[in-house]
């Protein structure tokens, strides 16, 4: 690796690596605390006026503050609060025309005087936003010109020479969560609300996804008569592939549950499985769930009961559905 011209490579051991490292860790872990002590007033207006707000939420910023104002505005919109990201400098040509007045403006600018902003701040007054200000200088013009300053200063950079974005950015990253989270409580937003806007998590899908979107229903399902045979049971089994078959009468009721465990434990026995009915061999109390459960409730039930698949049970007491553990992991449940 070459060093950029005109500049000399300082060579550091591992233990002044470490220290530089946990240095910036403990700087900017300062910045954050003092954050605490301005959760003010100021701040729940800041809450109340987004609330308030009938549009969206336009996030605005340029350089690391725009890098920081993006990541705002997500995580904003993916807690119930409409949000979007706009870069300052985009504004300026053409962008503008995203924001109308029943928006409300949250600008981000550490020194508050970064010129791409200032050049917007008439235009936007002329627009009627309500404009919330993270800067880290309320007497700067952009502190000045907002209807809401949220003081995000820093005494001091993690960068040792001072001038890298670490400890302002962190602050303002941080003060954006608070916006977020208080707003989400403000809204009684609930893990349910989060799912919906995440589909293709992984919590997304723990939370969205229920037995009756999974099941195998109809002629998918394995079902056996009571009086049959065991072998009969067994080419249930196989042909539908789930590793068992319900035991259900002509009312479609529920009468038992016979799985491969059922039918090892009955050959140990020694038993005919052409000759033996499954009425004598079956679990009469099998372990079933509800088709509007949430399929995570599936994968407790199974890891607690140590069982590869369930009857899903209508309010009735008619089988539904059949559920295997495939089922779960296929669909990223698991």
């Amino acid at each position: 690796m070459t060093a950029p011209a005109g500049s000399t490579i300082r060579r550091m051991n591992t233990d002044a690596i470490k220290r530089l490292a946990q240095a910036v860790i403990e700087t900017e872990a300062r910045a954050v605390t003092a954050l605490a002590d301005r959760i003010n007033d100021e701040f729940a207006r800041a809450c109340e006026t987004i609330l308030a707000c009938r549009g969206r939420v336009v996030v605005l910023g340029v350089g690391k503050s725009g890098h920081i104002g993006s990541k705002v505005a997500a995580t904003l919109a993916s807690t119930g609060t409409p949000s979007f990201f706009v870069h300052a400098a985009e504004a300026s040509h053409g962008d503008l025309g995203m924001i109308t007045g029943d928006d409300v403006l949250l600008i981000l600018s550490n020194s508050g005087e970064t010129d791409e902003v200032k050049q917007l701040l008439p235009v936007l007054r002329r627009l009627g936003v309500d404009i919330i200000a993270l800067t880290g200088n309320p007497e700067s013009f952009l502190g000045r010109h907002a209807d809401i300053h949220l003081d995000v200063s820093v005494s001091e950079e993690a960068c040792p020479l001072g001038l890298a974005p670490t400890s302002s950015t962190t602050a303002a990253l941080v003060m954006g969560d608070a916006l977020a989270v208080s707003l989400l409580e403000s809204r009684g937003f609930t893990r349910e609300d989060f799912a919906r806007s995440h589909p293709a998590g992984q919590l997304g899908r723990r939370l969205i996804i229920r037995i009756s979107d999974l099941m195998h229903t109809g002629d998918a399902m394995p079902v056996t008569r009571p009086g049959a045979t065991v072998t009969e049971a067994i080419v249930q089994m196989t042909g539908k592939r789930l590793g068992m078959t319900a035991i259900i009468d002509d009312d479609n009721r529920v009468q038992g549950v016979f799985t491969d465990g059922d039918l090892r434990r009955a050959l140990e026995q020694g038993i005919d499985p052409r000759e033996t009915p499954i009425d004598q061999v079956m679990t009469r109390d099998g372990v079933s769930i509800d088709p509007e459960a949430l399929a995570v409730e599936a994968v407790q039930i199974m890891q607690d009961h140590k069982i590869q698949g369930l009857l899903v049970i209508d309010a009735d007491d008619r089988l539904a559905g059949v559920l295997n553990f495939h089922d779960l992991l296929q669909a990223g449940v698991v």
